[in-house]
């Protein structure tokens, strides 16, 4: 199946956000494959480097405005059970603008899926530091560099309800497509961070393919919460990628 659009694609060369599109179309191919219609497909976006990907992908799809990549898939959610729903949102939109919609989307437990594409820096403006920028971060709004601590994203979603919480990365396409996979057939909100360089204003592609190691494969529990904590504040050295936590509980919609 083909999914590409005849929308040129804009994004630097070498941008992490080619790998997170390569995955998604994989992951979306082969969940159409396995039964799910590409008419109930929807994706939608805030604004930034990470938007573009919704003129890129041949499913449906709505363009949001900044931070509200959220509102608009949860008012879809109630109106139609049968849509599979994916947000996709860069670290700024998701944690700076919108970072309520985040919170209570995870505490409600809505049926929906959000990537979050996290280059640590506010890229379509030319380099802002964001909610995730490191400590000492140089960009144009930090020529001294950020005197504050980043936000941990997947700590963020675990204290808020979540009921799958995974991290990716856009260096590693197949594990990307898998986690993906399961996120979208997931029943509750769901949240993957993808760690994906941005080649212009925060080039970290050799610091994260040395870093990054798959946690589910050195026996990392998912059910277990403390466990999830406890590997969500391993941000120093080597980097946990995988499924942090995931458990049933009754959805937003489904009470509604």
């Amino acid at each position: 199946m083909n999914l590409d659009t005849n929308a040129k694609i804009t994004w630097c060369p070498g941008c992490g956000d080619f790998g997170i599109l390569n995955a998604f179309k994989s992951a979306v191919k082969e969940l159409i494959d396995e039964g799910i219609k590409k008419e109930n497909i929807v994706i939608a976006s805030g604004i930034g480097c990470h938007a573009k990907i919704v003129d890129y992908v041949n499913v449906n799809s709505f363009y949001s405005l900044h931070g509200r990549t959220i509102p608009p898939l949860t008012g879809m959610k109630l109106a139609n059970k049968n849509l599979k729903l994916i947000g996709f949102s860069g670290d700024g939109d998701c944690l700076d603008e919108g970072i309520s919609h985040l919170i209570h989307a995870a505490k409600r437990n809505i049926d929906i899926t959000i990537i979050l594409h996290n280059n640590n820096v506010f890229a379509l403006t030319v380099g802002q530091a964001t909610a995730t920028s490191p400590k000492g971060f140089k960009g144009k709004s930090t020529p001294k560099g950020s005197i504050e601590e980043p936000l941990n994203p997947i700590k963020l979603v675990l204290v808020s309800g979540a009921t799958f919480v995974a991290r990716g990365y856009a260096g590693n396409l197949n594990h990307l497509k898998q986690i993906i996979k399961k996120a979208v057939k997931h029943k509750g909100f769901s949240f993957v961070e993808v760690l994906q360089p941005c080649v212009i204003f925060n080039n970290n592609y050799q610091k994260l393919s040395k870093a990054v190691y798959d946690m589910n494969k050195k026996g990392h529990n998912i059910s277990d919460m403390k466990s999830a904590m406890k590997k969500s504040e391993e941000l120093n050295g080597k980097i946990p990628i995988g499924i942090f936590y995931k458990t049933k509980k009754q959805t937003f919609d489904e009470h509604y």
